[in-house]
């Protein structure tokens, strides 16, 4: 997309990978692909009351910051709850602001709120979509199966497993209940061939990488362990990789990123553990669900439907730019 004329961004975020990945996600697709990013680095108090205001809130985040107020930026997009009083304190100061996720106040607060449907947010300045904004389209796939073009030799078909951490909104799915459905995942592959390529996240408990090793030790393929639980060996994560030369994938239910970066693909999708999925993932679920876009392993051999992948994040940006009066 053309970046809007005269325009310029600044995306915030804590950090954490996930924030800055919708964060940079929107920004593309609205023209902003190569928007500088500020790392927040909070100190007491604003670390646990923001986007609440305090005295002094102008250096809750130290000097980058505060250099970024004393010159604000035409447009700034921030995602997660820190991100939210910086972007707070900026449109104070005349930049456009977006936050992504529900910032836990009124949304008057911002010029747009970006958020999941099934944070149920309602306000005349709010932009839902199901799931979560991401980068995948037909596009970067195709450059991910360029880049990761070493998997080509691998039998097909091959079945990416992405394997996320313990949740609250998935009670009871510990380790020992993922060994059981790694055992049938890995039933099935044996009985179909092909290979198993798995990747865990920071969020993987020590147990469940115990478990993924113990019931796929004999299935060709590659695992890779995030960085927490990596052998010496492990080299860079070859997610986008695994996404993009996929015939099937496999993901637990705790996350919603993954998820959402899974079923933008064009195969078919198998989560585990979705039936213990409570709460406002839960919604999450049903609406992928009512997609026709997520099966249970049991569902695994049925025939595959033709797949609507799921991608919101360009219609997002446009709504958001719209919103804006940027185009």
């Amino acid at each position: 997309m053309e970046r809007p004329a005269t325009e310029t961004c600044l995306l915030i975020t804590d950090n954490r990978a996930g924030n800055v990945r919708q964060a940079r996600a929107l920004a593309a697709a609205m023209g902003f692909d190569d928007a500088p990013h500020l790392a927040l680095v909070p100190h007491r108090p604003w670390r646990w009351i923001a986007p609440r205001m305090a005295p002094g809130s102008a250096m809750a985040y130290g000097r980058d910051f505060a250099h970024a107020l004393a010159s604000p930026p035409a447009l700034a997009i921030g995602c997660g709850r820190q991100a939210a009083l910086a972007t707070r304190q900026l449109r104070a100061r005349g930049s456009r602001v977006v936050q992504i996720l529900d910032p836990r106040m009124p949304t008057t607060h911002w010029d747009v709120v970006v958020a999941p449907e099934h944070d149920a947010l309602q306000g005349d300045n709010i932009v839902t979509l199901v799931g979560s904004l991401n980068p995948v389209d037909d596009a970067w796939l195709a450059d991910a199966h360029a880049a990761f073009s070493i998997l080509s030799p691998l039998a097909q078909p091959r079945v990416a497993l992405l394997v996320g951490g313990e949740s609250d909104y998935v009670p009871g799915y510990d380790g020992p209940v993922l060994a059981r459905d790694l055992h049938r995942l890995a039933d099935v592959i044996r009985r179909d061939g092909g290979t198993l390529l798995a990747t865990t996240s920071r969020r993987t408990p020590p147990a469940w990488c115990d478990a993924l090793r113990a019931q796929s030790r004999d299935i060709p393929g590659l695992r890779w362990f995030a960085p927490a639980h990596a052998s010496l060996d492990d080299s860079e994560n070859p997610y986008a990789g695994l996404l993009a030369w996929a015939d099937r994938i496999v993901c637990t239910a705790d996350s919603v990123n993954m998820l959402s970066e899974a079923c933008a693909t064009r195969v078919p999708v198998y989560v585990l553990g979705g039936e213990r999925v409570r709460g406002r993932l839960q919604q999450f679920h049903a609406a992928l669900q009512a997609r026709g876009r997520v099966r249970t392993l049991a569902e695994y051999d049925l025939p595959d439907d033709a797949i609507e992948p799921l991608r919101e994040t360009g219609r997002v940006a446009a709504e958001v730019l719209a919103r804006l009066q940027l185009r």
